[in-house]
C-alpha cells in the first residue's frame, strides 16, 4: 500500500466523519461504503454516550468533526512531505490507548498506518466503540487493512514496538512491561494559559473552549492560568459565562460540589462563579470544575518557570503565540503535525 493510497483513504475517511452532527447528521450518498456504515456510526456514537457518562454527543461529534477537518489533502501533504516513507513498514506496533476523551489515540493509529506498519490496538474500556467502526470503514475502502489493523482485549503480544498512553502511575507499569521494546510512553501532562490583562473579551471567551471542552479531561485542556499580580478576574468570569450550562451535567456538578466543599473545609481562599472554582496553586493538574492559577512578576521569571516544568506541560496558550504556543480556543484543534509530548511519532516509527 503506497503513501498515496493512505492519503486517499484518509481523505475519504475525513469526508465520512464530516457527516455526523450534533442535532441532525447529513448522509452523503456519494461516499463509498456509506450505505450501511453511516447508520452503524450513529449507533456507535449513541453507544459511546451511553457507556461513558463523560461522553456527550456534542463532545463525541466535536472530536469527529476535528478529525474531519484535519484529514484533508492539503493537511496530509503538509504533514507527510518531510518524511521518506518509502522504506518504512513491516513491523507490528502495539498501541495502548487512553480513554479520557473521544478518539484520544487516533493520531497514533493513523501514524502507524501511514508509516507502513501493522497496528495492534488495546482500547480503553472508556472509549471502545468509535475506532473499531472507523477501522471497519477503512477496511471497506481497501481490504488490505484487514491484515494490518487488529484489536486485542487481552495483553499485547507479538509486537515489535509500542505506544502507550496513561497516567504517571500506569507509565511505571508500561516502562517495566515493555522494557526491551522500542516505545513511546506518555505520562500525565496539562496545559496552561498565560494572561497579561490586555486580552479582549472575545479572546477570553475563546479560552473557555480550552478549559471546558471535554469537561477539562484532556491533556490539551487548560488546567492552570498564569496571571500578572493583581489581575482582575471579573473580566475572565464574564467572558466564560456562556459555559455556565455545564453545571447542569450531573457528573460535572458533583465534582464541582465536592471540590468546593473540600476546599472550604480546608479554608483555602477561592474565587468561583457557580460553575468554576479558581484556586491559587503551584500544581498543574487541577481537579474537574477547578482551575488553578499562579501569579507572575515578569515575563522572564515566567519563562524560567515554564522551562523548568516543560515535561509537565502539553500546551501553552497565549494571545500572541510563538512557534511552540497555541492561540486561545485552539487547544482541542491540533494539526496533524502537532505531536503529543513534542515527540515526533512518525520519526519514531520510521526508525523501527
Amino acid at each position: 500500500m503506497t503513501i498515496d493510497d493512505h492519503k486517499s483513504h484518509l481523505i475519504k475517511l475525513g469526508k465520512f466523519l464530516n457527516q455526523f452532527q450534533v442535532v441532525e447528521s447529513v448522509k452523503d450518498d456519494s461516499l463509498p461504503a456509506n450505505e450501511k456504515l453511516f447508520a452503524e456510526m450513529e449507533e456507535k456514537i449513541d453507544n459511546a454516550v451511553h457507556h461513558n457518562g463523560w461522553f456527550t454527543r456534542e463532545n463525541v461529534v466535536f472530536s469527529l468533526q476535528q478529525w474531519s477537518e484535519a484529514l484533508t489533502e492539503e493537511n496530509l501533504k503538509l504533514w507527510l512531505a518531510e518524511y521518506d516513507l518509502s522504506k518504512s513498514g513491516g513491523k507490528t506496533v502495539g498501541i495502548v490507548m487512553a480513554g479520557n476523551i473521544p478518539l484520544v489515540g487516533f493520531h497514533d493509529f493513523i501514524s502507524v498506518l501511514v508509516s507502513g506498519h501493522n497496528v495492534l490496538i488495546k482500547l480503553s474500556s472508556n472509549d471502545k466503540h468509535i475506532l473499531p467502526l472507523i477501522s471497519k470503514y477503512l477496511m471497506k475502502l481497501d481490504s488490505r487493512y484487514e491484515e494490518r489493523i487488529k484489536f486485542t482485549k487481552g495483553k499485547l503480544e507479538d509486537f515489535d514496538a509500542v505506544i502507550a498512553t496513561g497516567s504517571d502511575n500506569t507509565a511505571r507499569y508500561f516502562e517495566y512491561y515493555f522494557k526491551g521494546k522500542p516505545s513511546i510512553i506518555r505520562k500525565n501532562r496539562n496545559s496552561v494559559a498565560i494572561l497579561t490583562g490586555n486580552e479582549s473579551q472575545e479572546e477570553l471567551s475563546r479560552l473557555g473552549e480550552d478549559i471546558f471542552r471535554y469537561y477539562g479531561l484532556g491533556c490539551r485542556n487548560v488546567s492552570k492560568l498564569y496571571v500578572p499580580e493583581n489581575y482582575d478576574f471579573d473580566r475572565f468570569f464574564k467572558a466564560i459565562y456562556e459555559w455556565n450550562p455545564i453545571i447542569h451535567r450531573d457528573k460535572y456538578a458533583n465534582n464541582y460540589d465536592y471540590n468546593k466543599a473540600v476546599y472550604l473545609m480546608s479554608e483555602f481562599k477561592l474565587l468561583e462563579n457557580g460553575f468554576l472554582i479558581l484556586k491559587e496553586d503551584k500544581s498543574f493538574g487541577s481537579p474537574i470544575a477547578t482551575l488553578f492559577y499562579e501569579t507572575y512578576k515578569n515575563e522572564g521569571q515566567l519563562n524560567k518557570t515554564l522551562q523548568k516544568n516543560k515535561d509537565k506541560i502539553q500546551c501553552i496558550v497565549k494571545n500572541e503565540p510563538g512557534n511552540t504556543e497555541v492561540r486561545f480556543g485552539q487547544t482541542q484543534k491540533p494539526q496533524l503535525w502537532d505531536y503529543a509530548d513534542n515527540i515526533d511519532t512518525i520519526e519514531f516509527l520510521l526508525n523501527l
